[in-house]
Order: C-alpha cells, then sequence, then structure tokens
C-alpha cells in the first residue's frame, strides 16, 4: 500500500507486522522502562506483573505504540551488558504479546543483536536512541529485519553525551547529521525511517528550545518525526519543580510539537497526550 504524500512528501503510514499505523493522525507511544534507574522514577518497572498492568492500562488510555526499553539512556546512566539488557527486554515484550497479541511494540535499544531479539520476540520497530552511531551492525540488521526505524539524533554515548552539546546553529547541525544516517539508511535497504531530533541529548535547555521553536524544520528531510520531550528537565528545571509535578509542562510542549508537525509522541502519560492530540486535531483546517 502505498502512503499519501504531504507537502513534503512526508510517508503517513508505518508497516508494523502487517498494521498500518496512520500517521497523518499524531500517535502516541507509550514508555514502558524495565530498568530501576530511568530518569523518571514513575517510569520504572521492576516485574513482569507491573510491566503488563502498566501496558494494558497504556493501551486501555489509547496508547498506538508501546516503548520498551531495558537500559537506562539518562545522563550518566550506567553502562549495562548486552545479556542484561535481553534478560529485560525480551520477557516483557513476550508477555505483551502473549496476553495482548494485537499490541504495536517498539525496543528502545542501540544494540543490533538486542534489536533482533526483540523483533524475533514479537516487536515491531526499532528505536535508535544513537542513530546508528553506537552499533556498526545496526542499519545491516534494520534492512534484513525490514522494520520501521526511528532514528534519534545524539552525539557521543549516555555517559559522554554532556559535554558534546556544542553547536553554531542546532537544528541545521542535527538536521545534516540525521540526514547522513538517512542517505546510509536507505543505501541498506531500510524503507520507514522516522526521524527524532534527540532532546536532551547532547543539547542543552537552550538547544531543546531552540530544536522544538524550529522543529518544522526536520520536515525537509521529508520523513516523519517523533518528539519525546516528557517530563524532560527542559520542563522541570524551566519551570523551578519537581519531574513528578511536570505534566503540564510536557503537554504545553507537545502541543507545540504537534503543531510544528510531531506524527508521534512519545510519553509517560498517554491518556493526557491523546487529549492533547484531539484539541490539536480541532485546530486543523
Amino acid at each position: 500500500m502505498e502512503a499519501k504524500d504531504t507537502l513534503f512528501s512526508t510517508k503517513t503510514t508505518l508497516n508494523c507486522r502487517g498494521k498500518l499505523l496512520p500517521l497523518d493522525t499524531p500517535q502516541v507511544m507509550g514508555i514502558l522502562n524495565v530498568t530501576p534507574d530511568s530518569f523518571y522514577a514513575g517510569s520504572r518497572l521492576g516485574s513482569l506483573a507491573e510491566v503488563l498492568q502498566k501496558a494494558e492500562a497504556m493501551l486501555a488510555d489509547g496508547a498506538d505504540i508501546l516503548d520498551i526499553g531495558g537500559y537506562s539512556s539518562r545522563p550518566g546512566a550506567t553502562d549495562i551488558s548486552v545479556q542484561e539488557e535481553l534478560d529485560r527486554v525480551v520477557p516483557a515484550i513476550e508477555a505483551i504479546l502473549n496476553k495482548i497479541p494485537e499490541a504495536v511494540i517498539s525496543v528502545d535499544t542501540f544494540r543490533a543483536a538486542v534489536a533482533e531479539a526483540a523483533v524475533s520476540a514479537g516487536a515491531a520497530i526499532i528505536n535508535d536512541i544513537s542513530g546508528g552511531n553506537l552499533d556498526e551492525s545496526m542499519f545491516e540488521t534494520v534492512a534484513r529485519l525490514q522494520v520501521p526505524y526511528i532514528l534519534m539524533h545524539m552525539r557521543g554515548t549516555p555517559q559522554t553525551m554532556t559535554t558534546l552539546a556544542k553547536y553554531e546553529d542546532v537544528i541545521v547541525e542535527v538536521v545534516d547529521e540525521l540526514q547522513e544516517q538517512v542517505v546510509r539508511l536507505k543505501q541498506s535497504g531500510v524503507k520507514d525511517i522516522i526521524l527524532d531530533p534527540g532532546f536532551g541529548f547532547a543539547k542543552t535547555i537552550a538547544h531543546n528550545f531552540e530544536l522544538l521553536r524550529r522543529l518544522d524544520e526536520l520536515r525537509i528531510v521529508g520523513l516523519p518525526i517523533l518528539a519525546g520531550l516528557s517530563r524532560k528537565s527542559m520542563v522541570y528545571k524551566t519551570l523551578g519543580i519537581e519531574q513528578a509535578d511536570a505534566l503540564t509542562g510536557t503537554i504545553a510542549l507537545n502541543m507545540i510539537a504537534l503543531m510544528k508537525g510531531a506524527a508521534i509522541l512519545r510519553v509517560h502519560d498517554v491518556k493526557e497526550m491523546k487529549q492533547t492530540i484531539e484539541l490539536f486535531k480541532k485546530t486543523k483546517l
């Protein structure tokens, strides 16, 4: 099935194991962190029972995608082995799909081996925070698996990225660096690519706001855009509040992202973002 085109010839469907997600209507990706140290304490899930309970709640609230991650990517996060990441992610995917087989799952990993195992377990999307820069096998793996790939912009690693937040023009450099990887992906045979500018990854708070203000400039690449703004420091540090109180600010920034062309919102609070999208849709001509 061929997707329709928009002004920027952006693909408006994603083929997720035969299920088409319509990106002309913004989609919500719910965050499921199977980790003990993710940056937002409210998203940490320690057991399969908790994972299932949260997954069911998010789907009931309207989540279109569940994003499962077993490696914390917060600044300065502890590095873990491939095996430990696999032991966290794969059972979670299998448990969810065993109970909710229609769920669309993405795996949040920068490791090709984890991505492959997750897809074998039933994941339909690979969400790579490193944009292919931390595992030279990732692009070949995605091309072979023929699943949608979320290409995020980051410099360095979660342990070093804060030292690399130096830009002359953040949006121009982010677009250029993503475009280089898009060319490589397409040459490898990857068909479904989503761009994520990487809010908070090798970016200062000022960089994050500049990226959001000019997010529509990323549409020139002609690919769908994912915005990951949920409860990040650009919200709670700017407002001088606790992270637990950052929902209102998150809603505000996600509305701006929608107005700037975001097709997917990656969030902790699914119900509130589905409501935000419904209100946004009323403003579209």
